[in-house]
């Protein structure tokens, strides 16, 4: 394991390549393999243990100092109005394959931009009928946005919001407007800085029930599973009655799809669903 860390931490301080703001996947990559190598050799007996140990800190810090650069640079185009077109690169950089519930390093970089960070304040545990809070994969919410096409007259409600992924992103990328609604107060408070921070005057969240939030604006609505039960079942009636009055979509991922797909209002626009990809529906008159 020594042998192996120390050509690897060779390679590094032979090329500042990887220092690049667009070799972020590839930082990951090798944070990850350095972690792997230095926990095995921590387990050791190496006589150089404490040496590799500190190169290896070093190139970490390097790297974690890479990262939040190119966090920064991000940021800057985002307040400079270049948002769709980052929606593009990060889709270029985004697996092909949206499936799937795990996170890989697009989520740390789009977390670093976008200032998620946890909230300061107490988060209580939830109560049934709601479910504990789990955000939606990067790369799920870049082929969101991109099947939405989400225009200057859409207005996006995040059933649920969390820390404001998915309302942050689109408005720092498309022209919607963009509400997250969510009962925890700390999440609310954090996405409400990350909005302002990056100067999103179309982001707007609530903290508010689902069931009494004013939901009148919405043409798109998205849940990540927020809810279960009767709860989900009255939220999804108060979407339904906004469907008589016009037309809209809405987006949904993980085990509350499989209701969405049972409700005789909602249109599938896509060949089938499945519960690891975001399924979109439409209701309404056109």
């Amino acid at each position: 394991m020594s042998e192996a860390l120390r050509r690897l931490l060779d390679g590094l301080g032979h090329d500042d390549d990887w220092l690049r703001p667009d070799r972020w996947r590839e930082r990951a990559q090798m944070q990850e393999r350095i972690e792997r190598l230095a926990l095995a050799l921590a387990l050791g007996a190496d006589a150089d243990a404490a040496v590799l140990a500190a190169r290896a800190d070093a190139a970490q810090a390097r790297m974690d100092a890479a990262d939040a650069d190119a966090a920064a640079a991000l940021r800057a185009r985002i307040v400079a109005g270049e948002g769709a077109q980052l929606l593009r690169e990060w889709r270029s950089a985004s697996p092909a394959d949206a499936h799937g519930d795990g996170y890989d390093p697009l989520d740390a970089l789009l977390a670093a931009v976008l200032g998620l960070v946890e909230p300061r304040g107490e988060i209580a545990a939830p109560a049934p009928p709601t479910v504990f809070y789990q955000p939606t994969p990067a790369r799920h919410l870049l082929d969101l946005l991109a099947r939405l096409d989400l225009g200057e007259h859409d207005v996006l409600i995040d059933l649920g919001s969390g820390l404001g992924h998915l309302p942050l992103l689109a408005a720092a990328c498309t022209p919607a407007r963009c509400i997250g609604i969510e009962h925890e107060a700390a999440y609310v408070d954090s996405a409400r800085a990350g909005a302002q921070a990056l100067r999103l005057q179309r982001a707007e969240f609530l903290h508010a029930d689902a069931l009494v939030a004013d939901l009148s604006a919405g043409t798109v609505f998205y849940l990540y599973t927020p809810f279960t039960g009767d709860l989900l079942a009255q939220v999804l009636e108060r979407v339904r009655e906004l469907s008589l009055q016009r037309p809209i979509r809405v987006a949904s991922l993980g085990p509350c799809t499989r209701t969405l797909a049972a409700q005789p209002w909602l249109c599938l626009l896509q060949p089938a669903w499945s519960p690891d990809r975001i399924a979109l529906f439409a209701a309404g008159a056109a």
